[in-house]
C-alpha cells in the first residue's frame, strides 16, 4: 500500500489527522495499513470564537504535538483535516458550528501556511464515510456505499468503488415539502418525542427515497443513535442491506488522514 518513500521521522503508513468540530478539535496519528490510531487522541477545546486564524494556531498546536511523539510524522508527511463545511476544492461554502468568516475561506491554503505543509481538507462527513468504505462497514464492497450520520442533522457520505464523490448533502433533500434532516435526524426525533416506531416510519420514507435516487450496494448508518440501532434498524423495510458503522469517533480522523495520503499520493 505505501509508496518507496518513507518518513523520516517514523513508519510510511503513519499519516495526521486532524477533526474540526464546534466544541472540540482532535487530532491522531493513523496507521493506514490497519485504519487505526497509534496512540492516543490529542484534543483542545475549540476556540470561541471559532474564527479561521484562532482555528489555525490550534491545529498548530495539534499537529506539533503529534509530530513530537515518538515515530511521529515529520514536515514531509501531508496532513489530513475535516471540517464541517461544504469544502469545494479547499474552499469553504459553508459554515456550520464554527464563525461565518470561514464561508468563502481557502481553508487548504490557509491551513497549508500555518503548518508549512502539505493539507488536504474535507467534509466531515466525507472523511467518516470514506473511513467506514476502506477500513470499516463498508469494506470490500465493490459498488456504490451510503454512509449516513443520524444526529444533529442528518451528514452524508457517497463513496463508487473506494472512491469519495464529495460534498453530497442528501441531508438536506427534500422529502414530502421537509427537508429530510428536519424530520428524521436524530434530533427530529429527541424534539418531537416519538417513539422508535414512529421515527422507524420516518427513517423509512427518508432510505426509501434515497434508495430509490441511488440504488447504492450498501447503507452504513452512523451517529450517536447508531447506540440503539436495534431500536429501529429492524422496522426497516429496504432492498439495501443496511449496518451500523464501525469506526465511532476516530472515523473522521482516520478517513482525513486517507483522504490527504492519497491525493498527495503519499500512498497508492
Amino acid at each position: 500500500m505505501a509508496k518507496k518513500h518513507k518518513s523520516k521521522h517514523g513508519d510510511a503508513n503513519a499519516v495526521i489527522g486532524i477533526d474540526i468540530g464546534g466544541t472540540g478539535i482532535k487530532g491522531g496519528i493513523v496507521d493506514l495499513t490497519k485504519g487505526k490510531l497509534i496512540g492516543e487522541r490529542f484534543r483542545i477545546p475549540t476556540p470561541q470564537p471559532a474564527t479561521p486564524e484562532a482555528v489555525a494556531g490550534v491545529v498548530g498546536q495539534i499537529v506539533a504535538e503529534l509530530s513530537s511523539r515518538p515515530g511521529g510524522p515529520g514536515p514531509e508527511v501531508p496532513v489530513g483535516v475535516t471540517f464541517p463545511a461544504i469544502i469545494q476544492h479547499g474552499v469553504a461554502r459553508s459554515a456550520a458550528n464554527v464563525d461565518d468568516s470561514w464561508i468563502g475561506t481557502d481553508v487548504d491554503t490557509l491551513l497549508t501556511k500555518a503548518l508549512g505543509r502539505d493539507v488536504q481538507v474535507m467534509n466531515d462527513a466525507d472523511a467518516a464515510g470514506l473511513a467506514e468504505a476502506r477500513y470499516g462497514a463498508g469494506r470490500e464492497v465493490d459498488g456504490t456505499v451510503l454512509v449516513i450520520t443520524l444526529g444533529t442533522g442528518i451528514g452524508s457520505a457517497l463513496i463508487y468503488k473506494g472512491m469519495l464523490v464529495p460534498n453530497a448533502e442528501l441531508g438536506h433533500l427534500e422529502i414530502d415539502g421537509y427537508d429530510a434532516e428536519s424530520r428524521a435526524s436524530a434530533s427530529a426525533r429527541e424534539r418531537d418525542d416519538i417513539s422508535w416506531e414512529e421515527y422507524a416510519k420516518r427513517l423509512q420514507r427518508y432510505f426509501s427515497h434515497v434508495e430509490f435516487l441511488f440504488s447504492p450496494d450498501l447503507f452504513v448508518v452512523g451517529g450517536g443513535i447508531s447506540k440503539r440501532s436495534e431500536d429501529f434498524l429492524p422496522l426497516l423495510d429496504l432492498r439495501t442491506p443496511l449496518v451500523t458503522a464501525n469506526l465511532k469517533n476516530n472515523a473522521g480522523i482516520v478517513g482525513a488522514a486517507l483522504q490527504a495520503a492519497m491525493h498527495f499520493k503519499y500512498i497508492s
